[in-house]
């Protein structure tokens, strides 16, 4: 209150230059950051997600789903670069199931957030010696959300149907025969690492090509890792989608369903995805002298 009382206190004439006083030291702060700002980029990526697991008979090369990411980097030096980023895609899998019988599928949206070092195998940017292209390797830390669904064709309406599968506990999850198994958790952490080549488009943009791999501590991507657990336990959880969605072999062997113990899915690794794309990075000096906020960008770091 008495920082109130003051501020009102004093002259219309004050008040004025102590305005002034604060948008000239925040320029001169701004502009003294500014030449800091040709080390950052901000950018986009796009292309597509895949996965490595149970339904697609462990190939990083299946099916390739739209993605997209958003970046910000901080280039050290010529080599090593930071770089933060956000992402959203769609990992698929079976449909068909290789193993036919079986008759699993799914497909989940990708939702991560990480932080990755990159280094340079050649110098980058400006200054002598300097390339205008480089290929590089990253690897970092990261998580990531996920929410593995399976597509029903109704047979009452004839409608195709999309359900959750984590709350259905398709492999006993949940249940008083599995005590051991419990339902899998949606957001897990995951080490990104991968490769890609980059290049000068131009004075302050950056293009590149990038495969990025991302190691999960979860096998449950795809809905599938362990054993059946047989029609009993399913539907005692009240729910028949359940009986429905765990054991789908009799929709193409009719009137048979797997005893439970026999193999559903391969435990004995974890999923992994991946993210393939193109890279557009500007500098935020670039963006700063476009909006008339600062001299004119340099070149390079």
């Amino acid at each position: 209150m008495k920082v109130l009382h003051y501020i009102h206190s004093i002259s219309t004439t004050k008040k004025f230059l102590f305005a002034f006083l604060l948008v000239v030291l925040l320029a001169n702060s701004a502009r003294s950051q500014y030449f800091r700002y040709n080390k950052m980029e901000i950018g986009l990526a796009a292309g597509g997600m895949n996965y490595l697991g149970d339904l697609n008979n462990q190939s990083m090369l299946g099916k390739l789903r739209p993605a997209g990411i958003a970046l910000l980097r901080y280039n050290f030096d010529n080599r090593w670069v930071v770089q933060f980023s956000g992402g959203y895609g769609q990992i698929a899998g079976g449909e068909p199931d290789y193993i036919e019988r079986r008759n699993l599928s799914f497909r989940s949206n990708i939702i991560e957030a990480m932080v990755v070092v990159q280094f340079n195998f050649l110098p980058f940017g400006k200054g002598a010696g300097a390339y205008n292209w480089t290929p590089y390797i990253f690897g970092g830390i990261g998580v990531f959300g996920f929410n593995p669904k399976a597509k029903y064709l109704t047979p009452s309406t004839g409608e195709i149907e999309w359900h959750e599968l984590q709350p259905l506990g398709t492999e006993g999850q949940g249940s008083a025969q599995y005590p051991e198994r419990v339902k899998y958790s949606l957001i897990e952490r995951t080490m990104p690492f991968g490769l890609g080549i980059k290049w000068k488009a131009a004075k302050a943009i950056t293009m590149g090509v990038e495969y990025g791999f991302r190691k999960t501590w979860t096998d449950y991507l795809d809905d599938v890792s362990t054993t059946y657990v047989g029609t009993e336990v399913l539907s005692a959880s009240g729910n028949n989608m359940a009986v429905v969605l765990g054991d789908r072999t009799g929709e193409v062997m009719p009137g048979y369903t797997n005893a439970p113990g026999v193999q559903r899915g391969d435990d004995s690794l974890n999923d992994w995805y991946a993210f393939v794309g193109i890279t557009f990075a500007i500098q935020m000096d670039a963006i700063i002298s476009f909006l008339g906020l600062g001299p004119r960008c340099e070149s390079g770091w």
